[in-house]
């Protein structure tokens, strides 16, 4: 969410030993440096008409994760998909592939972090999944589960955590 609390994953590493912590393999292009929120996912490969639809509904504060295969052949996060994102309250975009307009996302209130960057867009089949378990960085995330991310890191718990 977004939220005046400072988000600092690695005191909440050390505070819940438990969490789980992706692969360092993620960049920071948003505007928030600093996002989280309860998880929805969607599971699509080099076609984001399922992210498309993601962000147009109520977001409530959630973050969007998507597992794009690792694909670095496009793009399935741009401005215009951010921007309807940030109106719709989703709080960031976790994503295992590429964005693109990176300095426009970066000046948007959400956080995105994802494997790279693409001039290319997407397809658009309306393939792929949605409220799906995905697998990737190394751990397994779950619709509900909480996902907390900064520039030190991406990690995930089973519940909201305390912040203060």
């Amino acid at each position: 969410m977004t939220n005046p609390i400072q988000i600092v994953t690695p005191d909440l590493c050390d505070a819940h030993p438990d969490v789980a912590v992706l692969d360092p393999m993620f960049a920071n292009f948003g505007g928030l440096e600093a996002f989280y929120g309860p998880i929805r996912t969607i599971k699509c490969f080099e076609d984001n008409s399922l992210v498309k639809q993601a962000v147009t509904e109520q977001g409530n504060g959630a973050v969007l994760v998507v597992d794009a295969g690792g694909s670095h052949r496009c793009a399935m996060l741009g401005d215009m998909l951010a921007e309807q994102a940030v109106a719709n309250g989703w709080a960031g975009v976790v994503m295992y592939g590429c964005v693109r307009d990176v300095d426009i996302l970066a000046t948007l209130p959400l956080g995105v972090q994802a494997v790279g960057s693409h001039p290319r867009k997407s397809d658009k089949r309306g393939e792929g999944q949605r409220d799906v378990d995905v697998t990737f960085a190394g751990a397994t995330l779950k619709p509900g589960q909480w996902l907390y991310a900064d520039n030190n890191g991406i990690i995930v718990a089973e519940q909201e955590l305390p912040l203060a």
